[in-house]
């Protein structure tokens, strides 16, 4: 399967990691993190430039979430909620994926990609919140920007290591980023607790 994806990216280049990579972001079971790394291989070997793929990585990646997002924002949850059982997602899940988003839009934005049989909700859910379009491409970008640069750096220094690199990856970095947002929701919890305490004192 990875020599599969070594020779796509050989043959490709950048068009094909964009492609992939557009594939990842709309939230499609695809190995695109995988393609990230093997790309960063590709780097070190001195096949393709670090800046270029990058680029590529960065605006595939905006593509694929924009397009995920409008397709959330046109078609509101009731598609969903109609087409979850299609979709093999709850309506609990939809439920706890939209309170996240109130309660957070951007820590789920950069943090809910982590976070295992959500992340593929997370930009859907934003245009179904109709979160403004600009708000959610920043924030978007910030991750976007992380994962590719960090995904590229592992390619390059360890591609020689990529199944056990990959795998460590989609493992132990989903566990890190949920742990991360759970923090995050917890502190906003307490201090929206902490704020109505001082209230009634008052």
């Amino acid at each position: 399967m990875l020599d599969l994806i070594v020779k796509y990216l050989s043959t490709l280049g950048l068009a094909g990691l964009l492609a992939g990579v557009f594939i990842e972001a709309m939230g499609v079971p695809f190995p695109g993190g995988i393609m990230v790394i093997l790309t960063g291989f590709l780097v070190n070997q001195g096949r393709l430039e670090f800046s270029s793929a990058l680029m590529a990585t960065l605006a595939g990646y905006t593509a694929g979430s924009l397009t995920a997002y409008l397709i959330g924002r046109n078609l509101g949850q009731p598609f969903f909620m109609r087409c979850s059982r299609y979709l093999r997602i709850s309506p609990e899940r939809l439920e706890q994926t939209r309170a996240w988003l109130d309660r957070s839009a951007p820590a789920f934005i950069v943090f809910g990609r982590f976070l295992p049989g959500v992340s593929n909700l997370t930009p859907y859910m934003a245009g179904v919140s109709r979160i403004g379009m600009g708000y959610f491409l920043f924030f978007n970008s910030i991750f976007a920007a992380g994962w590719g640069f960090l995904y590229l750096l592992v390619g390059m220094f360890f591609g020689h290591n990529y199944p056990l690199i990959s795998g460590y990856l989609n493992t132990r970095l989903p566990l890190a980023g949920g742990g991360i947002l759970v923090i995050y929701l917890v502190y906003l919890h307490l201090k929206g607790r902490l704020k109505k305490g001082i209230k009634k004192i008052k």
